[in-house]
């Protein structure tokens, strides 16, 4: 009998830690490369879109770009949570944008509502070569 109570809450105890991890895991925002164009007029530099999709309640890590990304954001949905270096934390809605500048910190990034979910179009113009567009800090 007690066997049979320590497997139960071993399993119970299995079943909370994974239904934890996996609701975090499912707060962080889904991330989808939508465009990728060399510029023909500038070379060695690109124009790369990428599409920030966050449940409610959603949040991605702090991060950086590559040192070369020049990143401009329009909230499509929703609103967003933002922190960039030091400055401010800012709740934009949807229909305003923001600039990122080259070697800028994004420390806070989230959707600004517990309940209803945001889109981010993130447009970096960048060098070409690079293929990682976001860093999670460590």
């Amino acid at each position: 009998m007690l066997g049979k109570m320590i497997s139960a809450a071993a399993f119970a105890v299995a079943l909370v830690a994974g239904t934890a991890a996996a609701h975090a895991a499912g707060d962080k925002a889904k991330v989808t490369l939508v465009y990728d164009h060399e510029l023909p007029n500038v070379p060695g530099k690109s124009i790369k879109a990428v599409l920030v999709e966050y449940k409610p309640g959603g949040t991605s890590p702090g991060h950086t770009h590559p040192k070369s990304a020049f990143i401009y954001a329009t909230v499509l949905e929703g609103s967003i949570k933002s922190q960039v270096n030091d400055g401010p934390v800012k709740i934009y809605k949807a229909g305003e944008s923001f600039p990122e500048f080259p070697g800028d910190h994004h420390s806070v990034s989230a959707n600004g509502s517990k309940t209803k979910p945001a889109k981010l179009l993130a447009v970096f113009v960048v060098n070409t070569g690079e293929t990682e567009l976001t860093t999670d800090d460590k």
